[in-house]
């Protein structure tokens, strides 16, 4: 594309959508979500200004994970660790326990390693811009423009997936995703005001989450009806456009539940690198493609009389997995690193909700 093309192709993107802001800021004024983290409109035009740390420790939850599954998490967080300071100081354990549950386990790590970057190389400030805050641990495209733009005021596109799906509604953007995430950029870019950018986004996710749904989006309570060319052409649902999903593929393993007559539970630290890392499991093999898993009593750390009590499947983003659970009571120390976690302590132990569903298979028998 031409310096002249792309000039006037910036031109008609702003002329189409100079008109969406204000609309969108006038709806989100009387309809904005009441979350945790953030400064209402109201509160914004008294002069409150968005808590960086808040903002921040939000859109980090958030990668992934649904609104209503965060906010306890969140709030339970900034009780017990109110500044970032406060979070840089905790131990790796305490951080990773209280994670336990929300997923994507390496988001907890880049959480602290960021946390202890703030406090100790920016004395406990947040950098102001998208750039600065791209170079913190963590923190990606998305979550630069988003603390930048909510916390900040900065006028940066801020595109999650309720934007995407807006704004290839508004623009009926017929190139499939990922593909089209440029040119959903470049609309989002021409829509994002100077004034309240924090605001405008904040509307466009509040507006993909409430009103334009995935499915069955409620086009007569949406302020943006006038200008979406989707409803224009009856074509909500057809976008956002997807390319097809690959099928995922299967691996297996198996776990090991050993079980003391007192109740506890043998447990391991799983390494720092790779899936789950740093959190605590009952001892597993390897995750293996079908032809070569290792399952079976063949397989377990330690003698002991194991019994299959069952198999629990999960899903990752880029395989589904299944795993043999076995049972074992023993009083038999247990060789290897670990530790035997008793049962009323088990819900502070940092175990992933995969490796809950195993324990619970395991003493269901």
């Amino acid at each position: 594309m031409t310096r002249v093309s792309q000039v006037r192709k910036t031109a008609l993107l702003a002329d189409i959508s100079r008109h969406i802001a204000p609309s969108l800021l006038e709806w989100y004024d009387r309809h904005a979500r009441a979350l945790p983290w953030r400064v209402g409109p109201a509160e914004g035009a008294r002069g409150v200004r968005p808590d960086p740390y808040r903002v921040w420790l939000s859109e980090i939850m958030l990668q992934q994970t649904t609104v209503a599954a965060v906010k306890s998490y969140f709030q339970r967080f900034t009780a017990r660790w109110p500044t970032v300071e406060a979070l840089a100081a905790a131990e790796d354990g305490q951080v990773m326990g209280a994670w336990a549950g929300l997923g994507y386990y390496a988001r907890a790590r880049n959480l602290l390693a960021c946390a202890r970057r703030v406090a100790g190389e920016h004395g406990g400030r947040f950098p102001g811009s998208a750039a600065q805050l791209k170079m913190l641990p963590g923190i990606g495209d998305y979550t630069s423009a988003a603390i930048a733009s909510i916390a900040f005021g900065e006028r940066v596109a801020v595109v999650d997936g309720n934007i995407e799906r807006v704004t290839t509604r508004l623009h009926a953007i017929e190139t499939p995703l990922p593909a089209a995430r440029p040119v959903i950029r470049d609309h989002v870019d021409a829509m994002t005001p100077g004034k309240r950018p924090g605001d405008f986004a904040q509307a466009m996710m509040d507006l993909g989450a409430t009103i334009c749904t995935p499915r069955k989006p409620a086009c007569v309570l949406c302020p943006l009806t006038g200008p979406c060319l989707a409803r224009a052409q009856g074509r909500q649902e057809a976008f956002p456009v997807k390319a097809p999903k690959r099928e995922k593929p299967e691996r297996i393993g198996a776990i090991f539940v050993a079980e003391r007559p007192d109740g506890a539970l043998w447990l391991r630290r799983r390494p720092d690198k790779g899936m789950l890392g740093g959190m605590a499991e009952p001892p597993s093999t390897r995750w293996s493609a079908r032809t070569d898993g290792e399952t079976g009593e063949d397989a377990a750390p330690f003698p002991a009389d194991w019994r299959l009590a069952g198999e629990v499947r999960h899903g990752f983003t880029h395989f589904d997995l299944t795993l043999e659970v076995w049972h074992a009571r023993t009083s038999a120390p247990a060789p290897g690193e670990g530790w035997w976690a008793p049962a009323d302590t088990l819900a502070a132990e940092a175990l992933p909700t995969l490796m809950r569903k195993a324990i619970g298979v395991a003493l269901a028998r």
